[in-house]
């Protein structure tokens, strides 16, 4: 009977994963094509980006599985279940999880360091008429040997670097959850892969600062304000091409006797007749955008878009309020800078970490729950990007648009969200702690209690309590999620600082995005530096 049940219940968790895999895939392989360039398309940089994005995805989902399995190994009053009572059987059960984190993030390390980069310089080279495909590859494995480089010092750093206790040991929560960590991480292997993922999570961390913090205010308050009309807009762009028109004739008209335009006069015509061409394109995009369907459908669902932006808002104002929480938490009851600031407990009540909670007994409702929280984090970078454009400190390298996506900015662009969502997993952390350690777990612990006869004093009776780290250590099961994230206490103060900057990144962004005006029907679409091949893909 108690093998069934155990059979029973892992292959539930299992069966959801599969699900959530297929509908990963499914939502890729859209995304990708969405915004992939139709005349500069290529296969292999198509299929890597939708494997690389697919993958990262995949890894936040095995995060819900996890949880389930050490959350289903006690009944509510906080025994274990017979097939769990087993020390061994636990193990086994977690190390099944453990190992898939093995091969996805060995994945992700082979993706992020090997084959995007080579992927990217090969279509880079490609760029020049004269090198043959043996030189190409040739030259792309030349540059992706240095991202080889910084793999393999990542590898030996987290391998061989001493996990020193903190000078300051007198708590004894610490010292268990110490031990934890040097039990876990017995071998290389893992300290290894830990480093390493967390050094790419922290690149992450940027990208989720710069990028998401922006687009969840953007993306909600561009549903809400709309788009300004385009019959207006196409109005004042023809009394803006008659002007600049008007002002090209009047340059032209200085040297009709025959006598040469000065060099000021010559550079105003340039820029004159490159702001006509832009204008011009801008006129096309708007034909097309007011005869399109969409836009008429657009205009039509404008309540539903702007129900849908007030929710987005909601969201995000919860998911920072969570995350405020959690970090006051943290600096007020953590066990300091030099752990991590690790905390033994929710202190303060935080709705996101009690709603995780309250649905986790109720599987699969947690699960669609993370889902849909990490989808959010993908749909808001993903605005954030699109109205950010990729830069690198103060150079743009690439604009992201629907149907003109080169090749290079779509592998860029897969970069980006695969670090994001790497990160995603310690935002789930920062915003329901509780649950992401233990999950709905709980342990019997004794108490005192006043007894009927006065004269006995307190009687000491059992009492469940949520699992936290001042369980005693035979009582609750760590996911392997966390241990595995949280493996050096150092990445984890950088995350906590990084939380800080992140709620003040979104703030910025909403005062910005408050302030600014409805956003044209054709953002983004018609730019000065735009080559004519991709504008007439555009149009055409």
């Amino acid at each position: 009977m108690a093998i069934q049940s155990l059979l029973s219940e892992s292959a539930l968790g299992w069966s959801i994963f599969t699900f959530i895999l297929v509908a990963i895939l499914v939502f890729c392989w859209v995304y990708i094509r969405k915004f992939q360039s139709r005349q500069e398309s290529e296969v292999v940089s198509t299929i890597t980006a939708i494997c690389a994005l697919a993958i990262a995805l995949i890894t936040s989902a095995l995060l819900p599985v996890d949880i389930f399995l050490v959350s289903f190994m006690k009944y509510p009053n906080g025994t274990y279940k017979e097939w769990a009572a087993n020390n061994e059987t636990r193990d086994q059960i977690e190390d099944t999880v453990l190992y898939g984190y093995y091969t996805l993030y060995s994945i992700i390390l082979f993706c992020v360091f090997l084959w995007i980069p080579f992927v990217y310089f090969y279509y880079e080279e490609r760029d020049d008429d004269n090198v043959n495909k043996c030189s190409q590859v040739k030259n792309a494995l030349k540059y992706t040997v240095g991202f080889v480089f910084v793999c393999v010092v990542l590898l030996l750093i987290g391998a061989f670097v001493p996990l020193q206790a903190p000078p300051n040991q007198n708590s004894t929560q610490w010292v268990k959850v110490q031990y934890l960590f040097e039990e876990l991480g017995s071998k290389h292997g893992l300290p290894a892969l830990s480093f390493s993922i967390s050094t790419l999570t922290l690149i992450g961390m940027l990208a989720v600062i710069t990028y998401t913090a922006y687009g969840m205010s953007v993306l909600p308050l561009n549903l809400i304000k709309g788009t300004r009309s385009v019959v207006y807009e196409r109005l004042e762009n023809t009394e803006d091409i008659d002007d600049v028109e008007h002002q090209i004739e009047k340059l032209k008209s200085k040297c009709q006797d025959g006598r040469p335009l000065s060099s000021r006069d010559r550079h105003n015509l340039q820029e004159l007749e490159g702001k006509l061409q832009v204008l011009q394109r801008r006129g096309r995009h708007l034909e097309i955008a007011e005869r399109n369907c969409c836009t008429k459908v657009g205009s039509a669902l404008r309540p539903f878009k702007i129900m849908l932006g007030i929710f987005f808002i909601v969201v995000a104002l919860v998911f920072t309020v969570a995350l405020f929480i959690s970090n006051l938490d943290k600096a007020l009851h953590s066990a300091g800078i030099s752990s991590g600031f690790i905390i033994f407990g929710t202190n303060l009540t935080n709705p996101l970490n009690e709603l995780l909670l309250v649905l986790q007994p109720i599987f699969p409702l947690d699960y669609i729950l993370i889902a849909i929280i990490t989808m959010y984090f993908v749909l808001t970078s993903m605005a954030g990007i699109r109205n950010m454009g990729i830069w690198f400190f103060w150079i743009r390298l690439y604009k992201i648009r629907p149907k003109r996506t080169r090749p290079q900015a779509l592998l860029f662009l897969c970069m980006i969200l695969l670090l994001i969502v790497l990160h995603t997993s310690y935002m789930i952390y920062s915003l329901a702690p509780q649950y992401v350690m233990y999950g709905s777990q709980k342990y019997l612990g004794q108490g005192q209690m006043p007894s009927t006869d006065p004269a006995s004093g307190n009687v000491t009776i059992n009492t469940t309590r949520i699992c936290d780290a001042s369980a005693p250590e035979d009582q609750c099961t760590m996911t392997r999620s966390y241990l595995f994230l949280h493996k050096f206490w150092f990445f984890s103060t950088i995350y906590y600082f990084g939380n800080w900057a992140f709620i003040g990144a979104f703030l910025i962004g909403l005062v910005v995005s408050c302030c600014r005006g409805k956003k044209s029907v054709i953002e983004g679409e018609v730019e000065a530096d735009d080559s004519d091949i991709s504008d007439d893909e555009y149009v055409h």
